[in-house]
């Protein structure tokens, strides 16, 4: 399972690479899912994004994206604005697990992570199955 997880994790980089070259725009934060029960990336996870605001204490939703057939969401965060901060990634995976007849324990995975920092790029990694979610690395 943890090659499989690592070639589609090298493939991604390359993948990445190629779709910043043909857009030409520069975002800073993308994500990118991978389905290690079925060994493909996760397409058509809704991702909604939350930043922290520091004045009501609350994270509110400051855009939302559909992994492609990649599983991955390349547009969050123009990179020509200062997005320092507190983040949370929602992955809307009950739909998901729905059209592959799968039931899970996961009908929504949380992540919340801090930026820091204007121009260092973020890219986080998650594989998935009905029954376990983790952050390779």
């Amino acid at each position: 399972m943890k090659k499989v997880c690592l070639i589609l994790i090298l493939l991604s980089f390359v993948i990445g690479n190629k779709l910043l070259a043909q857009t030409g725009e520069a975002f800073q934060l993308s994500t990118h899912i991978l389905d290690i029960h079925l060994g493909k990336p996760a397409a058509d996870v809704t991702i909604i994004l939350f930043k922290y605001n520091t004045e009501t204490n609350n994270f509110e939703i400051i855009d939302m994206g559909k992994t492609d057939a990649n599983g991955r969401v390349n547009n969050f965060l123009p990179a020509t604005a200062n997005n320092e901060g507190a983040y949370k990634l929602q992955f809307d995976t009950l739909p998901y697990f729905t059209a592959q007849g799968i039931k899970s324990i996961y009908p929504v995975i949380e992540v919340v992570f801090q930026i820091e920092g204007t121009t260092s790029l973020s890219h986080s990694y998650y594989c998935f199955s009905e029954w376990l979610f983790c952050l390779p690395g």
